[in-house]
């Protein structure tokens, strides 16, 4: 039978390779579980057509433009403009601040200085931003080990911005300060980890007017598949995790999702 809590997958990497051969069995599997629509983020701007592609191919597959802070030395605003006017973009980015193992990055943006790194994310950053704020579409915020620069930045624009998503939320104490100016936090796969003790403390400190829920398939994918190629028909596992921590009914806490990605993305 199938579900009728009809959610959304906010973060979903369907134009990976990985989903080339059975995307259509992938998008039914997550259909007959309640998950009914699906938002592919821009990572690699190699990948957007494809991602658009989908986005018209499929009613219910929606896509974002933007580039991930690990390419952000690929960043062109150019051919990023291309995609913004298109119905089916529903939001920018995934973009923001990525600090981890820098050292290992500095080749790729062909510097030998980490502060000079750490600029162009930063600069690269701030011009996703700007394109939100120039199209009022949701900005898709990736943060990792680079909290407290990306507080600053976001902080500075959120009056201008409509508002956005920290994907994969880090369980970052000082970030729920975001939620004042219409961000909301994606709950995904981590939170059915063992060693997830931060972000199981930290759920029931976030509001639920603040809640989304996402896969960042095919990575992180849920207890007890870990290991395998995630997908949006594991949403459930995490809904369920956040029902137990909440002790709220999966029923009102899925209605409360849906109402949070209405009300940052509109009809989808």
């Amino acid at each position: 039978m199938q579900s009728t809590f009809q959610l959304c997958d906010t973060h979903c990497h369907l134009d990976d390779m990985r989903y080339a051969e059975d995307f259509d069995a992938m998008i039914k599997r997550a259909q007959d579980v309640g998950i009914t629509r699906f938002i592919i983020p821009g990572a690699d701007i190699a990948d957007l057509k494809r991602a658009q592609n989908l986005a018209h191919q499929y009613h219910n597959v929606y896509f974002a433009a933007g580039v991930h802070p690990d390419l952000a030395y690929t960043y062109d605003e150019n051919y990023l403009q291309e995609f913004l006017q298109d119905s089916k973009c529903v939001a920018i980015g995934e973009c923001g601040l990525d600090y981890y193992r820098l050292e290992e990055k500095l080749q790729d943006f062909n510097t030998n200085s980490i502060d000079a790194l750490k600029e162009t994310q930063k600069r690269v950053f701030i011009a996703q931003i700007n394109l939100a704020i120039a199209t009022q579409k949701p900005l898709i915020v990736h943060i990792r080990e680079a909290s407290q620069d990306s507080l600053e930045i976001l902080q500075a624009y959120a009056d201008k911005l409509k508002g956005g998503i920290l994907h994969c939320f880090n369980a970052d104490m000082q970030l729920l300060k975001l939620a004042k100016s219409n961000f909301y936090y994606g709950i995904g796969g981590v939170l059915t980890f063992k060693n997830a003790r931060k972000l199981v403390e930290i759920l029931p400190k976030i509001p639920l007017e603040s809640l989304l829920l996402e896969t960042d398939a095919p990575y992180l994918t849920p207890h007890p598949h870990r290991g395998k190629r995630n997908e949006p028909a594991f949403i459930p596992l995490v809904l369920d995790k956040m029902q137990e921590i909440l002790k709220i009914p999966k029923e009102t806490l899925a209605q409360q999702i849906n109402a949070n990605t209405a009300r940052l993305f509109g009809t989808l």
